[in-house]
């Protein structure tokens, strides 16, 4: 099961980058990107640990 903490960087990362776009702020997309990326990789590592309990 995805933690809610994962889902979250996923979400909020994905709106500092279409904030970013919007406002020509290259850092802040850049920010929405990498937080984006870790939410992702939280996903995994909970897949991952799911799968080693089971």
């Amino acid at each position: 099961m995805t933690s809610k903490k994962s889902i979250k960087n996923k979400v909020v990362g994905k709106l500092k980058q279409v904030e970013g776009k919007i406002t020509k702020d290259k850092v802040r997309e850049a920010e929405g990107k990498a937080q984006e990326t870790h939410g992702k990789a939280q996903a995994k590592a909970d897949k991952k640990k799911e799968e080693l309990a089971e």
